[in-house]
């Protein structure tokens, strides 16, 4: 499936707020390149060719290729924060805002897969101040989902000893769903965020959780 058709998962569609068209259709194509290949792997004009432009065309829209990353992962983790950002201050109790936040942020995994290999894993490849700026933001999802745990612990509605190594542990099992998600597999992105609601709540001992199945 082209990164362009990946709309399962979010309610807006990807990269619509990158204009001109020429600077998304090459932010598209650097995006697919960069999941197939690998940052460094990629060239400026397999990126170009992909976008069915000249590798001078891109440079008017992107200095370097290191730019084109940055701004994918700029966008990509701002739209992360907002979805867990959505579900944090959300109504109800810790249980259904983290429910919805786990559920929400896999679909987005699973729904965008391709993006989201990008956007999670190839961090290193950025400069120090790209770097940070990208930091800053992952630090902004892991207070989004600490705050919703830290307020299950407070009116007991979890039973977590570490709130700082739980909340790493629920990213991270949100996040490799780009790893291995197939959109040919048995389930679709919902399923698999039902499924990963479910298993979280049961990690931070939420009341009513179904036990797990031996």
């Amino acid at each position: 499936m082209s990164t362009a058709a990946e709309t399962t998962g979010g309610d807006i569609e990807p990269w619509e707020e990158v204009t001109p068209d020429a600077a998304r259709r090459l932010l598209v194509a650097a995006v697919e390149a960069f999941a197939e290949r690998g940052y460094h792997a990629t060239t400026t004009r397999d990126i170009a060719g992909r976008a069915g432009m000249s590798p001078a065309a891109l440079y008017i829209h992107y200095k370097t290729k290191e730019e084109l990353l940055h701004r994918i992962s700029r966008i990509g983790h701002t739209r992360a924060v907002a979805i867990l950002r959505t579900a944090a201050q959300g109504e109800g109790g810790a249980t259904e805002r983290l429910a919805d936040a786990v559920s929400s942020f896999v679909r987005w995994h699973a729904g965008r897969r391709t993006t989201a290999r990008v956007v999670q894993y190839e961090l290193d490849a950025l400069g120090p101040e790209a770097r940070e700026e990208i930091l800053a933001l992952r630090r902004q999802c892991d207070a989004a989902v600490r705050g919703i745990i830290d307020d299950g612990v407070a009116t007991g509605e979890f039973d977590v000893p570490d709130v700082k190594g739980t909340t790493l542990a629920v990213l991270s099992l949100c996040i490799d769903v780009a790893r291995w998600f197939n959109v040919n597999g048995a389930r679709t992105p919902d399923e698999v965020g039902a499924l990963y609601a479910d298993l979280v709540l049961r990690m931070v001992g939420a009341a009513g959780a179904r036990p797990a199945q031996t």
